[in-house]
């Protein structure tokens, strides 16, 4: 394995990792609906309406996992991608479904609502567009799009990690903080990305 190759690979190593804890924390909150936990003022929302949650959990792990084998590109690329973009689109559509419809729990506020409706919908655009743009054969912008929307839907790993630094030094984040932190996540996501995209070795 050269160099480049061991390079190319430290990425969807890097994905999966920050994967893990948005995926195991859906995988447990998927428990909790299947087995009847207890219901309590943070959950009764989703037992009230478990199917948007449920979706959004199967298609945002699908697509943070399968979509982190995508870099590097490579014979797999077209396949995965007919599973990923369904997948994607399932995750934005029902996250902004649930940030309207659901009860604002108390540690949410309307800003992030509003947060939520604007990154959940950039997702979805980005995932369209690169499907449109794909079936012009524009690869390059097809690729742009499409690491754009990943960036989006990976914004719950970076969101983890923000917030496990906020609360190690000032503890829980007020309602403002918390919505702030969330954004910080997807807007890093997205500078990451515009980077990558740019990137020389990676066109």
């Amino acid at each position: 394995m050269t160099t480049l190759t061991r390079t190319r690979w430290r990425v969807p190593a890097a994905l999966l990792a920050l994967s893990a804890v948005p995926v195991l924390a859906g995988a447990f909150r998927v428990t909790q609906l299947s087995t009847g936990a207890a219901v309590t003022p943070e959950n009764a929302r989703f037992f009230a309406d478990p199917v948007p949650v449920v979706l959004h959990i199967v298609g945002a792990s699908l697509f943070c996992v399968l979509g982190a084998f995508q870099f590097p590109r490579g014979p797999r690329h077209r396949v995965l991608g007919r599973l990923i973009v369904p997948c994607g689109l399932v995750a934005a559509l029902s996250g902004m479904w649930m940030a309207v419809v659901y009860p604002l729990p108390a540690h949410d506020g309307d800003l992030l609502m509003v947060l939520r409706l604007v990154f959940g919908s950039a997702m979805a655009a980005a995932l369209v567009l690169g499907v449109a743009a794909v079936r012009r054969r524009d690869f390059g912008t097809h690729r742009g799009w499409m690491i754009r929307g990943y960036a989006i839907g990976q914004g719950g790993g970076t969101q983890a990690v923000l917030f496990g630094f906020w609360t190690a030094a000032e503890g829980d984040p007020d309602v403002t903080t918390r919505a702030l932190l969330l954004g910080a996540g997807w807007v890093l996501n997205l500078v990451v990305a515009e980077w990558l995209i740019r990137r020389k070795d990676y066109r």
